[in-house]
């Protein structure tokens, strides 16, 4: 059995101690480290040790690997502190304020020989898998325009997520989530990288923003995170050259429109279509019997197998999947994200 420390024990961490506890037997949660005192009495109620200091975890020779959960700032010097100590390291999202950062924790990864990972856990959201089953089954071909959001009407951050010396923001919080997932669905290369970045409530930090990547095969990327926003958007929109699927939310509402090569009829009428907004043929609507609505496949997934793969790789088993040059990547979106908001035009990049 693997032995785990977790530092920073907030919520998030919380639920990484529960869901462990319940669904991954080869690891034991032994230890925690926090700097708060409520978050210390937590874990000593929990059953747990309770390290006075950081030193402390990375003498304990019983911890092989360390689940990293502080706010945002304190991801890469807590990992790289641990690597170095000849812990595997778990790191949370985004492992780093910037590619550079994340660069210093690959290294000490390598020169350590010890795994380092990001738990980037929306691979296994249900949403997302649907949505490469549709693309892997060949429901749909040839995305063209891909659009991934995720919208709400908060207003606010929870706590240190407002401010910037925290790493703070919707790009580091979600944004670096569907970035991920992009780069995991479609593995070409991003060659252009523009945003606008807004923070309508924050103080300090982007509470709302708007990302558009192309990718080197032509296929245009569409990234929103919102935070004030009232009436929301699809998850997913995919427009494919042979029709379109949209999935609304987490719980995988929507459907798929395809086109019907086997319609009777597939030719269009020449005359002008008049509509509420006046004559035209563009905008005409399509025959009804070139198209067929299907539902949307379902396909289910579990957070918790992102540890699982851990504790294989760990022991020579299998490869392991949220791999550190993958989040390399993200970063390196991000830095580009920020660029472009900075300097107010697309950036062309080679990631």
């Amino acid at each position: 059995m693997h032995k785990m420390a977790i530092i920073g024990f907030g919520s998030m961490a919380a639920w990484h101690y529960e869901q462990i506890a319940k669904k991954i037997p080869e690891i034991k949660v032994n230890a925690a480290y926090d700097i708060r005192q409520e978050a210390r009495a937590q874990i000593t109620g929990l059953g747990m040790k309770c390290y006075a200091s950081p030193d402390e975890l990375y003498n304990d020779d019983e911890i092989d690997l360390v689940l990293v959960a502080t706010p945002n700032d304190m991801h890469m010097p807590y990992s790289v502190a641990c690597l170095n100590a000849g812990k595997n390291v778990i790191c949370e999202k985004p492992a780093a304020l910037s590619a550079e950062e994340l660069k210093q924790v690959i290294a000490a990864s390598r020169e350590a020989g010890k795994l380092f990972t990001v738990h980037q856990n929306r691979r296994w959201d249900n949403d997302f898998l649907t949505l490469a089953k549709i693309l892997h089954d060949g429901i749909l071909n040839n995305p063209y325009i891909i659009e991934s959001r995720v919208q709400g009407s908060r207003q606010v951050m929870h706590g240190w997520r407002g401010h910037k010396v925290n790493g703070g923001g919707m790009v580091y919080d979600w944004g670096v989530h569907l970035i991920d997932q992009l780069l995991y669905l479609f593995p070409y290369k991003v060659v252009s990288v523009a945003a606008h970045m807004h923070n309508v409530y924050a103080r300090e930090v982007d509470d709302n923003f708007y990302a558009l990547l192309r990718f080197e095969n032509g296929l245009t990327a569409i990234i929103n995170v919102a935070m004030n926003c009232f009436i929301l958007q699809p998850r997913w929109h995919m427009s494919c050259e042979d029709g379109t699927a949209v999935i609304e939310n987490w719980d995988v509402e929507g459907k798929i429109v395809k086109l019907d090569y086997n319609a009777s009829r597939m030719g269009w009428a020449e005359e002008i279509v008049y509509t509420a907004a006046g004559p035209t043929r563009t905008m005409a609507p399509r025959p009804n019997d070139t198209t067929m609505e299907i539902p949307l496949p379902f396909a289910r997934g579990e957070w918790t197998d992102l540890y699982k793969n851990v504790v294989a790789a760990m022991e020579g088993k299998a490869e392991l999947i949220v791999k550190p040059e993958q989040s390399l990547r993200v970063m390196e979106i991000i830095d580009s994200i920020f660029e472009s908001d900075r300097t107010g035009g697309s950036i062309t990049r080679n990631i």
